[in-house]
């Protein structure tokens, strides 16, 4: 296989583990001031409190991989979001901080404004990782020097804030389905009618976002002319999106949260469907655009990388699954509990 298209696939791989992953924390967070008291948040905190810092580095990975596999695209990326990654930054470091100092004070005042924070870090990231992922789709305007050549607010464009909106509510009720697994009783039947509201929304959002896909953006769809076989993955997509109605039907919290994780790794593999071989697309002229082919590092690099990757991909993944077996389970608060 080419080694290009292969790094291509592993970014995605990387991309879709921390989308999954660190996607039900940050929409526990969106869904964290709903709770009603002090024990309710400390439930809800708890139960990524052992979770969170070890799903972020999928992200550190990919941005690792980016940067050795295609340092011409991680460039450009960075002259292009370089404000929007520096927020982005701030709200995950912000989320942290929040997570840690709530609990050292029993104020109502400290916790509530360590809450306040908690809630719109884990927003405002949820947010601006569905903004950049609106913005790839459309096009930024990159000159032929491969220089960004717009400005932050031209990124706020009505499509890409609207898959950030999509983002928003996809994550809310991946974590709300999350939450359902780890809480019980009269808090768990709420979450239940919580996931219910929130795959409403993200349904609305959801067939509206692709009618506007399909308008503005028809390039995504040359890929699936190509290779018909990437119709099955669209099936696959709605397959996982229909079981999670049907599972809270049945009450079954467990197959909703895998059916949900897998519509986020199904759509993770549609965005880079739409994409190939493009890794940034230039509005200003497509032959500007950075593809796997004009921004990759040599093939004895990329076959490096392919060895590296084949012998710490099985550690990280018995890493992941050792901490989510130790720490299964519904949450106990104790005395040094969040």
């Amino acid at each position: 296989m080419d080694l290009r298209a292969l790094w291509f696939m592993l970014l995605g791989v990387l991309l879709a583990g921390y989308a999954v992953l660190d996607g039900f924390d940050l929409g526990v967070g969106i869904l964290h001031l709903g709770a009603r008291d002090d024990r309710e948040r400390r439930i809800f905190l708890n139960s990524i409190g052992p979770l969170w810092d070890g799903n972020e580095v999928w992200l550190v990975t990919f941005g690792g991989a980016l940067f050795a596999a295609f340092p011409e695209a991680y460039a450009t990326a960075f002259s292009a979001f370089y404000l929007a990654f520096m927020l982005l930054l701030f709200a995950l470091i912000f989320r942290a901080v929040s997570l840690e100092f709530r609990g050292k004070r029993d104020s109502a005042a400290w916790r509530g404004f360590w809450d306040a924070s908690f809630f719109g870090a884990s927003l405002a990231a949820a947010l601006l990782f569905g903004v950049a992922v609106g913005d790839s789709m459309l096009g930024i305007p990159i000159g032929a020097d491969h220089e960004f050549a717009g400005t932050f607010f031209g990124l706020l464009r009505p499509y890409a804030l609207l898959v950030g909106a999509l983002n928003v509510s996809l994550l809310a009720l991946h974590g709300s389905l999350y939450l359902q697994l780890k809480t019980e009783g009269e808090l768990q039947e709420r979450l239940r009618r919580w996931s219910w509201q929130a795959f409403g929304v993200f349904l609305t959002l959801y067939l509206a976002t692709t009618l506007v896909t399909l308008a503005r953006v028809p390039r995504a769809l040359v890929n699936f002319e190509r290779m018909p076989w990437l119709w099955a993955v669209v099936a696959a997509s709605v397959l996982a999106l229909a079981n999670i109605p049907r599972s809270l039907h049945l009450r079954r919290p467990g197959w909703a949260f895998l059916s949900s994780a897998a519509a986020i790794a199904s759509l993770v593999a549609l965005f880079g469907a739409a994409l190939y071989p493009n890794l940034i697309v230039s509005s200003l002229d497509p032959a500007w655009s950075l593809t796997v082919a004009n921004a990759a590092s040599s093939q004895k690099t990329l076959g490096i990388m392919a060895l590296i990757a084949a012998l710490g991909l099985p550690f990280v993944l018995s890493y992941t699954a050792v901490i989510y077996w130790v720490f299964r389970g519904k949450v106990e608060l104790g005395k040094l509990s969040y």
